[in-house]
């Protein structure tokens, strides 16, 4: 330590009296360059680089599928309980290679216990009572991990913190299925759930998918009724920019917060983002957010499609809606400089509620229809949505 102390020294030394040396030989005309080059040459400094980044290392060593990721959603309960080993070897037994795990679900509450110090401990459940474990049993298997965060649906932090929220008549207002939402607007917002994707990367998961990356539904239809904070965002902008702002703004600024910790950023965006310009009421501008992102993961699930595409009943038609949807994505894709990967989500549950003549059974032939649809369309990677966990036996996964 002492040695490379004194040829630091050295080297600091020698580099600033240089020029003094130079100038007054060559007043003399005495040309020293050479000497000291010699002399320099003979020498090997070892500096540390001032611009090396910390780069955080889990321990867990996961690879990136090289021929993509094809994934299963699975909620917290299922990745702590007994439902693992069944989901487990589904994914062993077939060409599916990822699970997207619940670490901060629906209503805001974290999945796992973290110490008890930890801000985040009053939120949490023991659905997954040890990641250590979990991440351990992924490692071995070699099944790459996405951690779900659901970033501004989030019921437990609106009622513990009104003014994060959105309210009406002093009251935390809510959507018609009972669901608040805090507010995209406000810093402290971000960070609260930037700080919980960084304790989920911390923990080993390889990407963080945030999910309701959005204002609530519909919410152009409300924005003057509810009280809320703007923020930075007073100023300028119409209230639709507005809320374009703040979620890109969001998503830049969850990238750039994460990038130390050597993890892919995705989000998940409703389908029909990609077909406008923005969606005027949930601030989700398609290109702007596929722009700051590295995977961008649109719901395209047919049943969740009114008529569209020149199709009547979506849900009738798995192959041809998702293949519509595929070609115009790659349009907008196409035209970033630095698109990101699309990892559609795909449907495997049968919607019922659309009622009768509207839906149809899912099973091994609409599952295949829609992987089949994107890989046509050149998307070779997927996410399979079911709500609760229990995905249709048989299917070719990798047509």
């Amino acid at each position: 330590m002492k040695k490379k102390l004194v040829w630091v020294l050295l080297l600091l030394v020698l580099t600033s009296i240089l020029p003094i040396v130079i100038s007054a030989e060559e007043s003399e005309g005495v040309i020293a360059k050479n000497h000291i080059g010699k002399l320099m040459s003979k020498t090997v400094f070892s500096l540390p680089d001032p611009m090396a980044r910390f780069m955080f290392d889990s321990g867990y060593q996961f690879t990136y599928p090289e021929d993509g990721v094809r994934g299963i959603y699975v909620t917290g309960n299922s990745a702590g309980g007994q439902r693992l080993s069944t989901l487990l070897e589904l994914v062993n037994s077939t060409e599916l290679n990822a699970m997207v795990i619940d670490i901060k679900e629906d209503n805001g509450y974290l999945t796992y216990r973290p110490e008890k110090e930890s801000p985040f401990y009053d939120i949490s459940k023991n659905y997954i009572g040890d990641v250590e474990e979990l991440m351990s049993t992924l490692e071995k298997e070699q099944i790459y991990p996405i951690a779900r965060v659901v970033v501004f649906k989030d019921t437990e932090l609106a009622m513990k913190r009104p003014e994060l929220s959105f309210t009406e008549n002093g009251q935390v207002w809510k959507n018609a299925r009972g669901e608040a939402f805090v507010n995209p607007f406000l810093k402290e917002v971000w960070d609260y759930n930037v700080d919980i994707a960084k304790k989920a990367a911390e923990k080993g998961f390889k990407e963080i998918q945030f999910d309701y990356v959005r204002f609530p539904e519909g919410f152009e239809k409300r924005d003057e009724q509810l009280e809320y904070e703007l923020g930075e965002y007073r100023d300028g902008d119409d209230n639709v920019q507005r809320r374009v702002n703040a979620i890109n703004d969001f998503v830049r600024y969850a990238n750039e917060q994460l990038d130390s910790y050597n993890i892919d950023v995705s989000v998940d965006i409703f389908g029909y983002s990609a077909t406008i310009k923005e969606a005027p009421g949930i601030g989700q501008n398609f290109s702007k957010i596929a722009s700051n992102v590295d995977v961008i993961s649109s719901m395209i699930y047919p049943s969740h499609w009114t008529p569209y595409f020149g199709i009547d009943k979506p849900d009738l038609h798995p192959y041809e809606l998702t293949v519509e949807y595929a070609k115009v994505e790659k349009q907008v894709l196409a035209a970033l400089e630095s698109p990101p990967t699309s990892r559609p989500w795909i449907q495997d549950f049968t919607a019922s509620w659309l009622g009768a003549g509207n839906y149809k059974k899912y099973g091994k032939a609409e599952v295949e229809d829609q992987i089949r649809a994107l890989n046509e369309q050149g998307i070779n990677e997927y996410l399979l949505w079911n709500a609760t966990n229990r995905y249709t036996q048989g299917v070719n996964y990798k047509p």
